[in-house]
């Protein structure tokens, strides 16, 4: 991909709340920079939010997360800003990065992803600290997300979790685990009984399969009960998200 995406705007309070304490914009151009392009302003069209959530005074944290929202191809184009504010209430100790993605620029696109990276660029230069490696967090559409940075994505990631997720979309089972960017790091899937859009007959084989045959560690966490909601994941599980970026 030609296509560069760069970007800045405002500095906020620095504190682990709603608002995100960066609010990033990543621009999106045409024609490919050899470096980052600085603006205050610009078409909004062309302009992908990012919100940012991380510990006041550039503290050091546990490690940067990307947060993927669901409903990837809605009309709000602004969900980025607030969507990550949960995760980060619920795992302070790290940077939450939580980008928007709307209409036809959705996750399963490779310039997407680069949005993604691009954003996570200005972090590192304005921090003065390098990202070299990240975990992912996606629900429903957003879990697609995580596939797709996994597999287009500069960076390595150490940690995924999946909720309410339908891989089945993206192909069989065994067809998507034998992608090799896949093949590292964590798996988790949290997958409910309950779930009013991806029924359980039909996500679960899919995602036992594919931890089969992924080749590294991958998990399932199944609640009979839950729905496709991640309000419900963080009510009556936040257990398995803390467990799960403790190690």
């Amino acid at each position: 991909m030609s296509k560069l995406f760069f970007l800045i705007l405002s500095l906020a309070a620095l504190c682990l709340a709603d608002p995100p304490s960066d609010t990033l914009f990543v621009k999106r151009l045409d024609s490919p920079l050899k470096g980052p392009l600085l603006v205050s302003s610009g078409a909004k069209s062309s302009e992908v939010p990012v919100g940012v959530w991380r510990l006041p005074n550039n503290k050091s944290t546990a490690g940067t997360i990307l947060w993927f929202h669901g409903g990837m191809t809605s009309g709000n184009c602004q969900k980025g800003l607030i969507a990550g504010s949960d995760l980060a209430k619920l795992l302070p100790q790290y940077t939450i990065v939580s980008a928007s993605a709307c209409k036809q620029n959705h996750w399963v696109d490779e310039s997407t992803i680069q949005v993604v990276d691009n954003a996570l660029d200005l972090l590192s230069q304005r921090s003065g600290k390098k990202i070299e490696t990240v975990s992912l967090v996606g629900i429903s559409d957003g879990s697609l997300g995580v596939i797709a940075y996994s597999l287009w994505g500069k960076r390595k990631v150490q940690n995924r979790v999946l909720m309410s997720s339908y891989g089945v979309s993206l192909g069989p089972a065994v067809q998507v685990a034998g992608q090799v960017p896949l093949k590292n790091g964590r798996w988790r899937f949290i997958q409910g009984g309950s779930d009013r859009l991806y029924p359980a007959e039909a996500t679960l084989p899919w995602i036992q399969e594919f931890c089969q045959n992924i080749g590294t560690a991958c998990d399932l966490k199944f609640d009979p009960q839950g729905e496709h909601d991640w309000s419900y994941w963080q009510n009556k599980h936040k257990e398995w998200f803390l467990e799960f970026f403790s190690k």
